[in-house]
């Protein structure tokens, strides 16, 4: 049996964020509002002393598709669930089934409900978000400020003359794209089901310029992961949890000059 899942190597990672900045291109996920981050690709970050005897941490985090997830238990949705597994062992949620309730986000112990400043600085981070029911899920393509004005054109100047708002979500059927992302509902990391069913890499592994994300079959004794895995002292976000996370972690970060 299939069981999708990703190895970060905070040994190779340079905090670069090239991951972020990927997932947002890939998934057109919008930005904070509401106390909502809508970032599905993350960082947990701490920097500790006085200079120039201070140290820098960078974590990178995302939605854990946790093997017991807590989030698809908290589902009130029936007879089929809006948060659910897929074959594979990727835990995907359906908008059309979600009726907003936010007792995933609310049951997920690597989610908040709100998050505060804190957030700002990596301090805290929340691996679902809530696209509210009365705000605009498109803002920035709205938005008729320029960055230069005069020179640079707004994100309502850019729709405007394309004739159209850009594709708001990337289905995870396949790689439709629907036009306007759902009001009123949660949304979260998708391991790029839409490339990862195409035998494509999740955008975030794919862009990573020091190849310190692997993604592949836990189950499959030959895959990279699994390799790395067996050979590599690894460790899980709040493992203490019973969730059983499928993200796993190995080696230390250390700040490169």
């Amino acid at each position: 049996m299939t069981r999708l899942g990703m190895v970060i190597d905070l040994g190779r990672c340079v905090g670069c964020g090239a991951c972020a900045f990927a997932c947002k291109a890939e998934n057109n996920t919008r930005t904070r509002q509401g106390g909502q981050s809508h970032n599905w690709a993350d960082f947990i970050m701490r920097t500790e002393g006085v200079f120039p005897n201070v140290t820098h941490f960078v974590m990178p985090v995302l939605c854990n598709h946790c093997s017991e997830a807590p989030c698809i238990t908290a589902c009130p949705v029936k007879p089929n669930k809006a948060m659910f597994k897929t074959p594979e062992g990727i835990t995907l949620h359906d908008p059309e089934l979600c009726i907003g309730c936010r007792q995933c986000q609310e049951a997920c112990p690597y989610s908040h409900e709100e998050l505060g400043a804190s957030s700002l600085n990596g301090e805290t981070y929340s691996v679902i978000s809530y696209n509210e029911a009365d705000k605009s899920t498109q803002p920035f393509w709205e938005d008729k400020t320029a960055a230069i004005p005069g020179c640079t054109s707004s994100g309502a100047d850019v729709s405007a003359r394309a004739g159209a708002t850009p594709p708001a979500m990337t289905k995870w059927t396949g790689g439709d794209a629907q036009p306007i992302r759902t009001r009123g509902v949660v949304e979260k990391c998708t391991f790029c089901y839409h490339r990862t069913i195409n035998g494509l890499q999740p955008a975030c592994v794919e862009v990573c310029p020091s190849q310190a994300r692997i993604f592949g079959d836990q189950e499959d004794a030959a895959s990279p992961i699994a390799v790395l895995l067996k050979k590599e002292k690894s460790f899980r976000l709040q493992e203490d949890k019973g969730t059983k996370p499928n993200v796993h972690y190995i080696g230390k970060y250390s700040v490169r000059a």
